[in-house]
């Protein structure tokens, strides 16, 4: 007999009771639609902070260094306490956590909009970063349990709302906060309310999932020695630095580069930024469901080795192979990070949020990280020779090779 999650699940109704062990959930469309909803809220929220700095320097006189420390404060508080409330809630899940950290976020986003000082930015900016460090391990679990087995479907989705709303924080806060101020950060407070208001409605629906009564779901696992899952996931790691530096490269400096090599004037070179962001949501959305029918091991070759050709010739072309080329690299390197969440995921089984946080939060730290080194090297040399260092980095994901055939093994687990 088949069960399933109730669609309607999002109003709060609790399934009659809990499958019997070897059932099948289908999955939950409108669980997924709401987190991804939700994913989309936090992370435009988190990019305007980022857009707004030209206005916070002006308004308080502040230095490229104080700037850096605003994003230091905001980094280590959304992406290195990520793996700690990862490895807390697999112990304790926490349903109601997801809108509890929304109120972080709401709070430090009115905190800003009114901030008198320096110091007081710095508080505004860190109660941002916790919002996003509760809200990505916890949301990712959510992904995982109303996926009903295509978990790189639900990570594509869940991940596609992110990348819509950081590339939407920018062009919201260039219409609605710089003509009207410091003041009007406070609007999109109303955001963050009604992620509030979601995130309650998901808190309800995961508080009464069944697996929330089970000590651990009975599914076939690949029993690996530590070392070899230490170094299965050492290569992911460096999988993820070789994505997110990369991808810091374009997100950070591609308009700069468009401006200097072809001369291009800033809302053209605005609008091919866009363009690669529109690309990266596509791959993104395209990664998960490849991944769940081939398998991630051969997502991830092709995502990450195969995008290297592409990467080597952008130096070197035209403007409008740079516009293909750009287009291409977008749509194959981002279809890779879903797959490399779901791997490592059945690679480590029981253990979603640490998994979530640590690759969350590793990668939002690579993407900060990643323009501060190649804003240095720019300087230092060139924007284009940034550019043709970096198209090396996709050469990484020959270590690919290195990783075991997890789901081939537990398939035959599991007809076993």
């Amino acid at each position: 007999m088949e069960t399933s999650l109730d669609k309607r699940a999002i109003p709060g109704a609790a399934p009659s009771s809990a499958p019997a062990s070897g059932t099948v959930q289908r999955t939950v469309y409108s669980v997924l639609g709401a987190i991804s909803f939700s994913h989309l809220l936090n992370d435009m929220i988190q990019s305007l902070i980022l857009a707004i700095y030209p206005m916070l320097k002006d308004n308080f006189a502040l230095s490229f260094t104080q700037i850096g420390l605003i994003t230091l404060t905001y980094q280590i508080t959304a992406s290195m306490l990520q793996p700690l409330v990862g490895v807390y809630t697999d112990k304790r899940p926490l349903p109601y956590s997801l809108p509890v950290g929304m109120g972080f976020t709401l709070c430090g986003l009115l905190l800003m909009s009114v901030a008198p000082s320096f110091g007081v930015l710095l508080v505004a900016a860190a109660l941002v970063g916790c919002g996003s460090s509760v809200f990505h391990p916890e949301s990712s679990r959510v992904a995982r349990m109303a996926s009903g087995g295509k978990h790189g479907l639900a990570q594509s989705l869940f991940q596609v709302g992110g990348n819509a709303g950081s590339s939407l924080g920018p062009l919201l806060a260039a219409a609605i906060i710089i003509p009207h101020g410091q003041r009007s950060i406070a609007w999109f407070s109303a955001a963050a309310l009604v992620g509030m208001v979601v995130l309650t409605q998901i808190g309800r629906w995961y508080k009464a999932h069944p697996a929330l009564k089970k000590k651990r779901a009975e599914v076939p696992h690949v029993q690996l020695s530590r070392g070899r899952v230490a170094a299965a996931m050492s290569v992911l790691v460096l999988l993820v630095f070789s994505k997110y530096f990369y991808l810091a490269s374009i997100n950070s400096y591609f308009t700069f580069y468009l401006i200097d090599r072809f001369h291009l004037p800033i809302q053209a070179a605005q609008v091919h930024l866009f363009v690669f962001l529109a690309a990266v949501a596509a791959g993104t959305i395209i990664g998960g469901p490849v991944g769940d029918r081939i398998g991630r091991k051969y997502v991830i070759w092709g995502s990450i080795l195969g995008v290297t050709p592409f990467t080597l010739m952008l130096p070197y072309a035209n403007l409008f192979w740079t516009s293909v080329l750009t287009i291409i690299i977008g749509v194959v390197l981002a279809s890779a990070f879903s797959a490399i969440l779901v791997y490592a995921q059945e690679l480590i089984p029981g253990k979603v949020g640490m998994v979530a946080g640590l690759f969350f939060g590793f990668a939002f730290g690579l993407g900060g990280i990643g323009a501060a080194v190649l804003g240095q090297l720019a300087d230092a040399t060139s924007i284009t020779f940034v550019y043709k260092v970096c198209s090396f980095l996709p050469l990484i994901g020959i270590l690919t090779v290195f990783l075991p055939d997890v789901e081939g093994k537990k398939a035959k687990k599991a007809a076993a």
